[in-house]
């Protein structure tokens, strides 16, 4: 399916995408969390710039496989993308995996096979009533709430955590509106730009945006990545099923879906143990950005966050 292409290439462009704003989060001051001071200091930071322009290319093949697929197909997809990511990382500081890791990558992999071919999301409609947009945005108000109350009264890998999940939710979010707004474009532009489900992905892609950043200052990237990408797939199962009433099987085929989810637990507890994915030191030529900046040439937390 074209659906699925776009979203291995949504997969790809946000891995990187994380590995270069994680280059750049890690030496942002501590103060400036939750603050638009952060974004600030980023936007001087070529690394992260270009880790932009690969959030910007994830947006446009995510808008191309959502208005291809469902959203329960197109979005979980992306737990691929902490595989992808520790990958990208070896390469950009010349690290090799070990073969556990290798072993590891392969597990998250099959285990999405497995999971999503006995799910098999289907069927769904384009568009959804405002009166269920009303009840979903409810929800995900409240939802936001308690992540974001939760993570102010923790520091370290717990804030992280709980901003990667806040992060997934909005993305989540983000992608059902994407979603409905591209349903408008086959209309006609006049359409797609008086919907508000347009005007709204930016908002909730921003807002998003703005959590994940403090979610990488906050912690290692192993303590954010899987539950953002576990968190988005979860999440955007369930709009799919609210907002556009997409099938998913149930049954007996929750076995095999379970069966691949642990698969995928499994093979994420073992990539944690990657130095890449942990933060420990990690020795490399760096790039010439980071040279001129002076920062270091490793994946690893900022100790005063």
């Amino acid at each position: 399916m074209i659906c699925v292409v776009f979203a291995v290439l949504t997969a790809f462009s946000n891995a990187m995408a994380s590995v270069l704003q994680r280059r750049a989060a890690i030496e942002a001051p501590a103060d400036g969390s939750f603050r638009l001071s952060l974004f600030a200091y980023l936007v001087r930071r070529r690394v992260w710039l270009a880790g932009i322009g690969m959030v910007v290319a994830a947006a446009v093949f995510q808008a191309a496989a959502l208005a291809t697929g469902p959203v329960a197909l197109v979005q979980p997809i992306f737990i691929v993308e902490l595989p992808l990511a520790l990958l990208i990382a070896g390469l950009f500081w010349r690290t090799r995996l070990p073969r556990r890791m290798w072993g590891a990558v392969a597990a998250v992999t099959a285990g999405l096979v497995v999971a999503l071919a006995a799910a098999n999301p289907s069927g769904g409609v384009d568009q959804s009533s405002d009166q269920l947009w009303v009840l979903a945005l409810i929800a995900t108000g409240g939802f936001e709430a308690v992540l974001l109350i939760s993570a102010l009264r923790v520091r370290g890998e717990p804030r992280a955590a709980l901003l990667g999940l806040a992060a997934a939710c909005g993305y989540a979010l983000t992608a059902a509106l994407m979603k409905q707004s591209m349903a408008a474009l086959s209309v006609g532009p006049g359409a797609f730009f008086s919907t508000w489900q347009l005007y709204a992905t930016a908002v909730a892609g921003v807002g998003s945006l703005f959590l994940l950043q403090n979610a990488l200052q906050a912690g290692t990237l192993v303590a954010s990545q899987p539950m953002l990408t576990i968190g988005d797939a979860l999440i955007s199962a369930c709009y799919g099923g609210l907002l556009f009433d997409e099938d998913i099987r149930f049954g007996w085929w929750l076995v095999p879906q379970l069966v691949g989810l642990i698969v995928i637990v499994f093979g994420y507890l073992e990539l944690s143990r990657s130095p890449l994915a942990s933060g420990q030191t990690l020795r490399g030529a760096g790039s010439d950005d980071d040279d001129a900046d002076g920062a270091p040439s490793e994946l690893q937390h900022s100790t005063t966050s």
